[in-house]
């Protein structure tokens, strides 16, 4: 596999020091091939001036043999530290090396290829292959044994971490951080500097939380009166800086809930009682009201306004700067104050492995509800009895505009071509 992205993302230092090597031992300058999980290519380029050619061999430089395997299992910690399974602060240990072979010297000039390969994997052992390459030619080759060893929960000196809070095993708590008695965190997530965790929060695996962010602190309702109310937050969610979520009310529902793998950029604002799917997205300074219902791979753009007790529907888009004082259709394309329906989002809908036979489904049902003339109940009511449109895509739509109780945005936006489009 060619680098992708995702291997410039590596901070190759602060993964090996989870290797329990320190410096001066680094011997890995870059990472040019990863598939997560499976296999890794490193580099080591071999200069006159390392620090072990003055004591080995000086009038003949050579690089120790200890120390190509050393290089080998730096590029296996990587492997196996940034697969996205592991705990943040897990590290490694090397438990044996096996069938070592040394083909050739390497010495100053040479760049050297480290590949690894995971042949193994049992518990916390993994069985790892490894080859050295200089110009294509195999240098060193060895196999060895290493084991991933989950740490506890490791907490800055500077945070205050009340005694009865749970951490879970990986979690790691920056500088300045406050988390109160009532905390419940799983495993491997991280809380930034400053960021505020209090309340009857419970919080599931694998979450990000940046720097001074407030998160299950009461809500902004004046007839809290302090009753013990709760947040709950599923796994692998980003909270970005500055971002704000509060519990809910026993007026409400009781708790405010957030799904899996969303994505809340700077600045946004969760309120009281809302309902977040999961895999939704809320741009820079999105903020939902009271009472508000987000479904799953729903996107706002920034600024977005919803109004409490509003819904938005699976897979919607709403443009920067709406505001929405109604619920936002499924599948849609919304924008503006007050917010008006411009479409479909088959450009997002084609991008998720929507089958064509379902879009086009949906821009029939859409024809009925934006460009007839029959109003809403009858629309539905043709939808719904309509053979030739029976999928589920659909049924979620009739049903979500069934359940509308503060009304569903239908007022068309005006394109270049003077009509609401179903095609984009």
């Amino acid at each position: 596999m060619a680098a992708t992205a995702l291997v410039h993302s590596i901070d190759v230092a602060s993964v090996l020091e989870r290797l329990c090597h320190r410096y001066p031992s680094g011997l890995i300058d870059a990472v040019a091939e990863f598939e997560p999980g499976r296999r890794l290519v490193a580099v080591k380029n071999v200069t006159v001036n390392e620090q072990f050619f003055p004591g080995h061999f000086p009038e003949v430089p050579l690089m120790p043999g200890v120390l190509m395997i050393e290089a080998l299992i730096q590029s296996a910690t990587l492997l196996l530290l940034h697969d996205g399974n592991q705990m943040r602060n897990a590290r490694v240990w090397l438990r044996s090396v096996n069938g070592t072979k040394f083909r050739r010297q390497v010495g100053p000039g040479d760049r050297v290829m480290l590949a690894v390969e995971v042949r193994q994997r049992r518990g916390p052992l993994a069985r790892i292959a490894g080859v050295a390459r200089v110009d294509g030619q195999v240098v060193t080759e060895t196999e060895f044994v290493l084991a991933v060893a989950p740490m506890a929960a490791s907490v800055d000196p500077s945070a205050r971490v009340h005694p009865n809070a749970v951490l879970g095993d990986g979690t790691i708590v920056g500088a300045g951080a406050s988390i109160g008695p009532n905390v419940r965190m799983g495993r491997n997530n991280q809380v930034g500097a400053s960021c505020v965790i209090d309340g009857h929060t419970d919080i599931g695996d694998d979450n990000l939380f940046y720097p001074f962010g407030s998160i299950g602190l009461p809500p902004q309702d004046l007839k809290y009166k302090g009753e013990p109310t709760a947040l709950v937050i599923g796994n692998g969610n980003v909270f970005r800086e500055f971002v704000t979520v509060h519990r809910g009310t026993v007026t409400g529902r009781g708790a405010t809930r957030i799904g899996h793998r969303n994505y809340l950029m700077a600045y946004g604002h969760i309120a009281h009682d809302c309902l977040v799917g999961s895999d939704v997205i809320l741009s820079h300074g999105s903020t939902l009201g009271g009472h508000v219902d987000v479904d799953d791979f729903a996107t706002l753009g920034g600024y977005v306004g919803i109004h409490q007790f509003c819904r938005v529907g699976r897979h919607a888009f709403i443009g920067g700067f709406s505001a929405c004082t109604k619920d936002v259709l499924p599948y849609s394309k919304t924008v503006g104050n007050r917010a008006l329906i411009y479409g479909m989002n088959t450009i997002g809908l084609v991008r998720r492995g929507f089958t064509p036979d379902a879009i086009r489904k949906l821009k029939a049902a859409y024809r009925l509800l934006l460009q007839s003339n029959l109003n809403t109940t009858e629309a539905v009511a043709r939808i719904s009895g309509d053979p030739a449109l029976d999928c589920p895509e659909v049924q979620y739509l009739v049903e979500f505009v069934r359940g509308a109780k503060r009304g569903v945005v239908l007022k068309r936006g005006r394109t270049r071509s003077g009509d609401a489009s179903t095609d984009e």
